[in-house]
């Protein structure tokens, strides 16, 4: 689902859209929870029909909601889940793997800046219940890094359609051709770390073989 099909929903439902599509997002679900929050910031900034406080509000309330549900499930359920289905929605074993190794190391970190970050938005809550991460340092980390991050988002989303509201032609699509190649920069250099970072990990298992039963509970 792109911005594109996303803005009718904006539009019919308002608030209650940014708040469902983040909330299941949050669960685990492959949505642009982001993507709503953008494109909500910038509706509101641009017609006026929507108060960014009401947009900000309902997608931190949705980001946290989802994510508390998320962690359950995937306390719950998440070996079983991740198990059978894992691969197909791209957790695979060396994924589950760094996970593990990241919560136990910088569980506070992963959950707020995975806010900001596509692929831990969708998985951090689930991987944090499965890695039995204590729920209430959870709580507190997920409130923060969702409020912070639904500000961020929204605010900027709401002044840049704003902006690109009084500033058209040329110039405004220059902006968004450099804010799009931007965004598409940071997704590339995202994904090389991870790749190395799951590379390393993968081998540093290879030589100290009982690091592996980190996944035992997945098979």
């Amino acid at each position: 689902m792109f911005a594109s099909s996303i803005q009718p929903l904006i539009v019919d439902y308002g608030c209650w859209a940014v708040f469902s599509v983040v909330m299941l997002e949050a669960m685990g679900l492959p949505l642009p929870g982001e993507s709503a929050l953008v494109v909500a910031g910038v509706y509101a900034g641009a017609t006026g029909n929507l108060s960014i406080a009401n947009v900000v509000g309902s997608a931190a309330a949705g980001a946290i909601i989802g994510d508390n549900l998320g962690f359950w499930i995937g306390q719950w359920f998440g070996a079983r889940l991740l198990g059978r289905f894992g691969k197909y929605i791209g957790l695979t074993e060396n994924r589950l793997l760094l996970g593990r190794y990241l919560f136990e190391r910088h569980g506070g970190k992963i959950v707020f800046f995975g806010r900001f970050v596509a692929v831990l938005r969708v998985f951090a809550a689930l991987l944090a219940g499965l890695n039995h991460y204590p729920w209430r340092a959870f709580l507190f980390f997920n409130a923060a890094g969702s409020i912070s991050w639904a500000l961020i988002m929204g605010v900027a989303a709401y002044f840049f359609g704003d902006a690109i509201n009084r500033v058209s032609g040329v110039v405004g699509l220059v902006g968004l051709g450099f804010a799009v190649a931007g965004i598409v920069a940071f997704w590339i250099v995202l994904n090389q770390q991870e790749k190395k970072l799951e590379a390393k990990l993968t081998a540093q298992v290879l030589k100290n073989p009982e690091q592996a039963t980190a996944c035992d509970s997945l098979e």
